[in-house]
């Protein structure tokens, strides 16, 4: 009874894992990105020239932001 028990436990434990650790994504505002931003690609473009890793268009005002894995 006690192996069935420990091997449900185990099974459980596997079921809840994450299937792979994601890195923390940093964040900061494009220093190059002029106007609004409407549109991701755009963003990422010239984040990409900024040595991130990548943009995306944020909030109200339309910023865009960079990305990178901390």
């Amino acid at each position: 009874m006690e192996k069935k028990s420990f091997l449900g436990i185990t099974f459980l434990l596997i079921l809840l894992m994450p299937s792979r650790m994601e890195a923390r994504v940093c964040q900061s505002q494009s220093h190059g990105f002029n106007g609004l931003c409407w549109s991701d690609h755009n963003c990422a473009v010239v984040c990409r020239n900024e040595h991130f890793t990548g943009g995306r268009c944020r909030g109200l005002r339309r910023k865009c932001f960079c990305t990178r894995n901390c």
